[in-house]
């Protein structure tokens, strides 16, 4: 099993926040991984996004030329890399700021309303997590409680955001399977 994610948005979203995440959760459950981020020097409202290798065997390099899923979190990263999608693969769209429908239909695409769920779930910042939780629950790649220890962990500082976090992945793991 190899999973190649390329996440994508601008800076400030949270995408290399979510690359963190699943890389985090995927070495607490013994798997290999790599989490390269790639971003301009403007930063927060300008290009960011990584890619996120899981494997059971070891990764050998950490640049994906054709990734199996694609998480767009802005209509610019959808339009750069839904093309290099390999067939079969999966393209999580943040519908709440890209209207855009992927026209590709070799590929399973997932509109997830994520910056209104998180909003729902009390901080607008969370709208990453709200994919993260969307996208373990298209892949089974995760169990929920692995995902939120890894949250727990990464924000051991900061209490206060733990519950909205968990809540924000509940309600993305809820957006897909109701």
């Amino acid at each position: 099993m190899t999973e190649k994610i390329i996440i994508a948005g601008f800076g400030g979203q949270g995408v290399l926040s979510l690359g963190q995440f699943l890389a985090y959760a995927a070495m607490h459950v013994d798997k290999s991984v790599t989490w390269l981020p790639s971003y301009g020097p403007e930063m927060r409202g300008g290009t960011a996004n990584c890619s996120v290798v899981i494997s059971d065997i070891t990764v050998a390099s950490p640049v994906i030329a054709k990734p199996n899923c694609l998480i767009a979190l802005n209509k610019p990263s959808l339009d750069k890399f839904v093309n290099s999608v390999e067939p079969g693969g999966i393209v999580i769209v943040n519908s709440s700021i890209i209207n855009d429908k992927v026209l590709r239909n070799d590929v399973k695409a997932y509109y997830i309303n994520a910056n209104d769920i998180a909003l729902e779930a009390g901080t607008p910042k969370a709208a990453n997590v709200v994919l993260l939780g969307a996208y373990i629950a298209i892949t089974g790649m995760f169990e929920t409680d692995d995902v939120k220890n890894t949250i727990s962990k990464i924000f051991a500082n900061k209490l206060k955001v733990i519950p909205l976090n968990h809540l924000a992945l509940d309600l993305g793991i809820r957006a897909i399977n109701g």
